[in-house]
């Protein structure tokens, strides 16, 4: 709390440098809390626009999304980013909803800051972590570490819909949009690490499958305990499975909760990070578990699927966030998935 202050008033004044804010006291309304940041953006932002960054300890910060589908008021900062600072360099992770909060990302973080970013890692394709990547390009030297499988969502006839969609509602925001390849693509195996060390860190990106997109990465901050866990849990809203295999997720989260015994903080891709026994774990595989058993039984009892949707609501789901928009969404494709799995 006491370090977003102090940023601020720098910011006020006009006098941030890189020694003027440091990260070492976390601010608690990110962590273990139920706190959901609002935005009510114009239209009217420019590149240089800082964006509410909290400080989560350990010189890492946390660009905390809103928790709703796109709009024009929050202008696609619905997911959550951040980055970590040292004393040769930045490691980005994930780039939010379009070019223009890229932009707003960079000047944030410069302002933090003046190490040169280094590292950006993306840690799966969906637009709200992948489409301010254009932002970051250019940028002198900068290393871009994403999954294999981004490749695959590039060429795929839903990249386009998604890009002409996005362009609809946002056009500004959207200028200068375009697909970037990694130049240091992970093509390892599922739970295996493509590890580097910037500044005395020391950075583990996994490959986590293709649970939730084309490909998921999930990244470690070693030294300091922190798990970047991405969309593989979620906080304070319903997750998607659209795009991914429920299958996969259930086994991701089962190796989620076992792989990391020394983690401190865990930051899910959307909603608050949380202290060890991180809760989200359990309550996310208890969603996708229920959501299974309640498909599979009408499978096998021969329910078609509009029937099994109704059998499917979750009392209990409702008051959560994006329920209404995602969980039919999830029942209706984890019963095509197991129709599949099971004949």
């Amino acid at each position: 709390m006491r370090c977003l202050i102090a940023f601020l008033l720098a910011m006020t004044l006009g006098q941030v440098a890189a020694a003027e804010v440091p990260c070492r006291v976390q601010d608690v309304r990110v962590i273990d809390s139920d706190f959901i940041p609002e935005y009510h953006f114009t239209g009217q932002e420019s590149p240089q626009d800082l964006l509410s960054v909290y400080c989560l300890g350990a010189d890492t910060w946390l660009f905390m999304g809103s928790i709703e589908q796109l709009s024009t008021t929050n202008r696609g900062f619905n997911g959550n980013a951040g980055f970590v600072v040292t004393p040769e360099g930045v490691v980005v992770i994930d780039v939010l909803g379009t070019p223009l909060l890229g932009k707003r990302m960079i000047a944030t973080i410069r302002s933090v800051t003046d190490q040169p970013i280094r590292y950006v890692v993306i840690t799966h394709n969906h637009p709200d972590h992948y489409y301010g990547i254009a932002a970051f390009q250019d940028l002198p030297g900068v290393r871009i570490i994403a999954h294999q499988g981004l490749g695959r969502y590039l060429a795929s006839p839903q990249f386009m819909q998604s890009v002409d969609y996005r362009r609809e509602i946002l056009p500004g925001d959207m200028d200068g949009f375009k697909a970037v390849e990694p130049n240091m693509p992970v093509s390892l195996q599922p739970d295996e690490a493509l590890s580097f060390e910037l500044g005395g860190k020391h950075f583990e990106v996994f490959n986590t499958g293709t649970h939730h997109s084309d490909g998921d990465l999930l990244v470690y901050q070693a030294d300091d305990g922190i798990v970047w866990a991405s969309d593989l849990v979620f906080n304070q809203r319903v997750t998607f499975i659209g795009d991914g295999n429920s299958e996969q997720a259930l086994a991701g989260l089962e190796w989620l909760s076992h792989h990391f015994e020394k983690a401190v903080l865990m930051v899910p891709g959307h909603g608050s990070a949380q202290t060890p026994p991180f809760p989200m774990l359990e309550r996310t595989q208890d969603y996708l578990e229920r959501l299974r058993a309640v498909m599979t039984q009408a499978i096998e009892n021969d329910v078609d699927l509009s029937d099994a949707l109704e059998q499917a609501e979750f009392e209990d789901w409702r008051g959560v966030r994006l329920y209404k928009q995602n969980h039919r969404a999830n029942a209706s494709f984890i019963y095509r998935e197991l129709e599949q799995e099971l004949f």
